[in-house]
């Protein structure tokens, strides 16, 4: 007899995750959940993210990490509000724990919550956290081929985010071989070159991002 563990959490997971999408449409909040793995920059694409579209937006930041807060602080020090999650070794974030993070934000006031999902391209793409679009960002340094090694965070983004790409000419990244593979895996994701810590090419994703929020205000 075989028993199967992982469906059955799902659909506790989905099920709240239901519920949070019907909480953040009733406020016109879009929700960004944003996959990568560590070191890849998310939190400097969040940073950079919020200087493009804070004039226009109230933006709220959720932060999910093993442990410590040190990214949820660098959010605080712009003056943006952070809630930190910390999962205790766990390799997502769930639907349950983002609720308890929300709870402590005032919907009413916000348009777009950014939530950094802990470090991982594998665990977080199967848990659905009532968000309005996934997000993948893959920095240079990892490597041109991680499409092909883990095509399925690439299948459920919506759009996909090349960060690092001033350090292109230190490494040794095939370009088009990695725009194929996106491609291939999600015909329909743009993808943005960025350099997020000097700005380069953070409007044109700045812009995909305020339409979207703008759909649903």
């Amino acid at each position: 007899m075989q028993i199967d563990i992982k469906q059955p959490i799902l659909d506790k997971n989905d099920g709240l995750a239901r519920e949070l999408r019907e909480r953040f449409a009733r406020n016109h909040v879009f929700v960004l959940d944003l996959l990568a793995s560590p070191g890849s920059g998310k939190t400097s694409t969040i940073l950079a993210t919020i200087d493009a579209l804070r004039d226009e937006f109230n933006i709220a930041v959720i932060e999910g990490d093993i442990a410590s807060s040190v990214d949820a602080e660098k959010i605080k020090a712009q003056g943006i509000p952070a809630v930190q999650i910390n999962t205790g070794g766990a390799c997502h974030l769930e639907s349950a724990m983002l609720k308890r993070a929300v709870d402590v934000l005032d919907l009413e006031r916000l348009d777009l919550i950014i939530v950094e999902n802990v470090g991982n391209l594998v665990c977080p793409t199967d848990f659905d956290l009532g968000e309005n679009a996934k997000v993948m960002i893959l920095s240079v340094p990892e490597g041109d081929d991680k499409p092909l090694k883990y095509p399925g965070v690439f299948q459920v983004a919506e759009a996909v985010v090349l960060n690092k790409v001033d350090t292109m000419p230190v490494f040794n990244f095939d370009r088009e071989a990695f725009e194929a593979s996106v491609k291939q895996l999600n015909p329909t994701a743009p993808l943005f070159p960025i350099a997020a810590t000097k700005g380069d090419g953070v409007d044109a994703w700045a812009e995909w991002l305020a339409a979207r929020i703008r759909e649903i205000q």
